[in-house]
């Protein structure tokens, strides 16, 4: 039986390591490549399709170029409901004061899951493929979404942002896999129950909460 990992990379994602994960994407001049960043984002659905059809995604789900190993700046977002987002050349303007953490998973790196803290809104700018310039606001699982895309766009992933001394869990004892997002006073009592996996080791303790991409 493949690990997720090992799944993942049967799928074609690009594994931690890679040297195209670690630095940022170049971003696209549009409308001159709109038919690159066509091409990309082609390329970013079938994969997506793809990972869908093995493991679910009850919180949504996206993918960034580098992770199918193109260093372009682009990244497709699926929500809960089916809502596709392509985000070209995109990048956060704002954020509130506000946030929040929730483990996230990442595809590059599925065997785990990390905690990870974020705004619960940000605003971002960003392009469509024919060069239309938007900025739009994203509020809690959807802000979420959107800035873990973002962070591969700049070279970064989760464990970057993780709290000092606090360990990933290993997705065998993870247990949030088809459960929606927490916020608000639910949020506060799924952060409260995953107290015990936040400064222990991988494996010390039991999952809450989500995968992300």
């Amino acid at each position: 039986m493949p690990t997720p990992s090992q799944r993942m990379i049967e799928l074609g994602i690009a594994q931690e390591g890679a040297a195209v994960l670690a630095r940022p994407a170049t971003t696209f001049t549009l409308p001159a490549e709109t038919p690159e960043a066509r091409q990309v984002v082609a390329r970013l659905r079938a994969t997506m399709s793809r990972v869908a059809s093995v493991h679910p995604f009850a919180k949504g789900m996206g993918l960034a170029a580098p992770q199918i190993g193109v260093g372009r700046a682009v990244a497709v977002v699926r929500t809960p409901d089916g809502t596709e987002l392509v985000l070209v050349n995109p990048r956060v303007v704002g954020q509130s004061p506000e946030s929040d953490e929730q483990f996230e998973g990442c595809l590059s790196f599925f065997d785990v899951r990390g905690l990870v803290r974020r705004p619960t809104r940000i605003e971002v700018a960003h392009q469509d493929v024919d060069g239309r310039s938007v900025v739009a606001a994203f509020r809690d699982g959807l802000a979420r979404l959107v800035a873990h895309e973002i962070d591969h766009l700049e070279g970064r992933l989760y464990r970057e942002r993780m709290p000092p001394g606090v360990e990933v869990i290993p997705v065998s004892v993870y247990r949030g896999t088809g459960s929606d997002w927490s916020y608000g006073a639910a949020g506060r009592a799924a952060d409260q129950r995953a107290g015990d996996c936040r400064a222990g080791p991988a494996g010390s303790g039991p999952g809450s909460a989500p995968a992300i991409q």
